[in-house]
């Protein structure tokens, strides 16, 4: 036997030449027109495997598609310092890039200590081949231009996750602030903070155990968000101060033009990017009401996200427009201060006690005690048991959701009973502001103080429509007169889901014409039309994050966008490695997502005939604003992605889809005379999980175990 192995080994060993690897592998890190994949071999035509119901045209030897705008500015193409090349291997953050145009990355190959033959003569007795093989190591993904826009939470995360999952990576996240921390950036009105337990609304990886609230003010939200994104550096990733105006589909180089605004100098530019990825959020477009006369008030006049923090509200005669989240929490904390308040509404509101039993919410602080945050500091133990127990609730609260459940009557016989104990003093009130419509109709908000304050004597809780502004006020249909020295439009945010930028595809057309519920485009869909909320036919790699169907009902928000980034990062390791130009999801995937939505929410009170962000401020309308399942529902759909659900175009040979992912037929690693190509082996005696046997995605032969 040992001769035999010996023997072997010989044979192997005459196989190996002397031609080096960086001779044979040209390098991947170049621009589409210079890049190895698309010259090497002149066989850059795409092949495709698209479903008959709707092919996408992606037009590889068509001109770009125009822009509707002035002359388009100078192309600086995007790209970022060497990311090792140790694909599978996890690759890490690099040292963050001084500037904004970085220079062309150089790919960091493998440097096997032996050679590879691949340019062999062909054996004239077998048959003729069609092609040449394109001397590329399968496990070494082509670097990807990723663009993320938007950085708030998801932003943040999007720059921790990536970089560590997606070998190759180049990534640059587009901001219109000048830091992270999105809309707890930006909301500074009085009294805003987290509605949902600050120990549950965090990452499930970097804990914080020192909150000094069990209901976190907004600027210590800011902080921890801030604070994560840089212990994972994630600053080097991002352009601050630049604002997105525009994305239009270059079919010639099979890549996203991304024009981009300097909020500093005024300066436009174009960036090439091979994948875009919104996480813009559900409330970033805030704007305020178009009522006729609101350009000749005189008075302060601001959005609750765009509040004058050095407003001194004392004394002062102030009216509130909008009876959401953010205007509920500005009612209750001005109404002290205020001399008089006028509070403007147009929908009935369920006033929740908390969103989980045993989480009510006060006005006043609810600190936590130094002996608390000792022990989730000193005691891991004792902290897990605690935030397992508090995270655990935010699970449980689906069935409330379903019409006709015992647990939905429940609420609404618990919720009546709380908001008239709390207007007593107004006891004419309650059926002015209870709901003909369920609970979880709307998003529920807590509210803590804001009935008590609309009973005060110095609100005014008025449901008169408003018929417009004038210099000194407001008057309503019944032409009254409200004098005021300032008005603050809770009004929210845009809720139908348009990005507020355009987005054109290979068609020319802009998504947002598809998806304007006001369009008239003959092919609007008049909603966000999305594949799992994850993308739409006919905008090639395009992904939304937290967009449309972004999370369910149940469970917390950090948590959905941690799974959903992870998903993402599978198609991008996906697309890398196997040599993937462009997808898209298929049509009839999309319309059947569609149908079993509608289906399931019409069995939900999310169908009740109330308006909210849900189903973009229309009764009645499409619900897009969440997924059509549980939390523990849409993260098992986001752990095993459907791929015969999407159509691919191909780099390399026409009409194969294998020649470039398949490459010379080596791996890397197996060149490398210093790899542990047995790395899979174990001490005799070690435990192995066999659910996660050959599983993980970076624990293949020849690759170093760990970061």
């Amino acid at each position: 036997m040992a001769e035999v192995v010996a023997s072997q080994a010989s044979s192997v060993a005459e196989k190996l030449g002397d031609v080096s690897i960086s001779e044979q592998v040209p390098s991947l890190a170049s621009t589409p027109a210079t890049s190895a994949t698309h010259s090497q071999t002149k066989q850059e035509t795409a092949s495709s495997t698209t479903s008959e119901d709707s092919p996408l045209d992606l037009g590889a030897n068509q001109k770009p598609t125009e822009i509707d705008s002035p002359a388009v500015p100078e192309i600086v193409p995007v790209v970022a310092e060497p990311t090792p090349a140790i694909a599978p291997e996890i690759a890490t953050p690099q040292t963050a890039p001084e500037t904004t145009t970085k220079d062309p990355i150089e790919t960091t190959e493998t440097k096997p200590s032996h050679s590879v033959h691949t340019a062999t003569k062909p054996s004239p007795l077998y048959p003729a081949s069609k092609f040449e093989l394109i001397d590329r190591f399968i496990d070494d993904p082509r670097p990807l231009r990723v663009a993320v826009i938007g950085g708030g939470l998801s932003g943040v995360l999007a720059g921790v996750l990536f970089p560590t999952k997606v070998p190759n990576i180049q990534l640059t996240i587009y901001e219109k602030n000048k830091d992270f921390g999105g809309t707890w950036l930006e909301n500074v009105y009085p009294g805003v903070r987290c509605d949902i337990p600050s120990h549950v609304y965090q990452s499930t990886f970097e804990q914080k155990t020192d909150w000094s609230d069990q209901f976190a003010p907004g600027a210590e939200i800011r902080d921890y968000w801030q604070r994560v994104a840089t212990k994972y550096n994630v600053h080097q990733y991002a352009l601050f101060g630049h604002r997105v105006e525009d994305l239009t589909w270059d079919k010639t180089d099979s890549a996203w033009k991304v024009t981009v605004t300097d909020l500093d100098t005024g300066e436009t530019k174009v960036e090439i990017q091979d994948f875009v990825l919104t996480a813009i959020g559900l409330f970033n477009a805030w704007k305020l009401p178009d009522y006729p006369g609101i350009s000749d008030y005189k008075g302060v006049l601001r959005h609750a996200s765009h509040y004058d923090s050095t407003f001194d509200p004392t004394g002062k005669r102030v009216a509130v427009i909008g009876n959401g989240a953010s205007g509920i929490q500005l009612v209750a904390n001005l109404q002290k201060a205020v001399g008089h308040l006028d509070h403007y509404v147009r929908n009935r509101t369920w006033i929740a006690s908390s969103w989980a039993p045993g989480d009510e919410r006060s006005l006043e602080p609810q600190p936590y005690t130094p002996e608390q945050v000792t022990l989730f500091k000193s005691n891991p133990e004792a902290y897990l048991e605690f935030r397992k127990g508090l995270e655990d609730k935010y699970w449980r609260r689906f069935g409330t959701f379903f019409r006709g459940s015992v647990e939905n009557a429940a609420l609404r016989t618990q919720f009546t009973e709380i908001m008239r104990r709390r207007l007593a003093a107004k006891p004419e009130l309650l059926e002015h502001i209870l709901p003909d419509f369920s609970p979880n109709c709307r998003r529920l908000t807590p509210g803590p103080g804001y009935l008590e304050a609309i009973a005060s004597p110095n609100v005014c809780y008025i449901r008169t429509p408003i018929s417009h502004f004038t210099e000194t006020g407001i008057t309503t249909t019944d032409q009254e007169s409200h004098p005021v020295d300032a008005v603050f439009c809770a009004t929210g945010a845009s809720v139908d889901a348009l990005p507020p930028f355009s987005i054109h595809g290979p068609s020319g057309i802009d998504l947002r014409t598809l998806w304007d519920p006001a369009s008239h485009h003959p092919e609007s869909h008049g909603f966000p039309y999305s594949y799992l909320g994850q993308a739409t036919p006919g905008y090639p790699n395009l992904f939304f994050i937290y967009g449309p169907h972004g999370s369910g009902p149940s469970g917390t928000v950090p948590h959905s966008v941690e799974n959903q980034l992870t998903m993402y990062a599978k198609f991008l390791r996906k697309i890398s490695r196997e040599g993937i130009k462009t997808i898209a999801p298929s049509r009839s995937a999309t319309d059947e997502f569609i149908a079993y939505s509608d289906t399931f929410f019409n069995s939900t009170v999310l169908s009740d005939h109330c308006s909210s962000w849900y189903n973009g401020a229309k009764p009645g309308g499409r619900i897009h604003g969440i997924w059509p399942g549980s939390a523990g529902h849409v993260t098992q759909v986001r752990r095993e992605p459907r791929w015969e659900d999407w159509e691919y175009t191909y780099l390399g040979v026409e009409g194969n889809r294998f020649a470039w992912y398949f490459g010379n037929g080596w791996t890397a690693k197996e060149a490398d005379g210093e790899s542990d190509m047995t790395n899979y082996l174990k001490k005799p005696g070690e435990e192995v999980d066999l659910r996660d046997l050959h599983e993980s995605w970076w624990e293949l032969p020849g690759v170093k175990s760990g970061k």
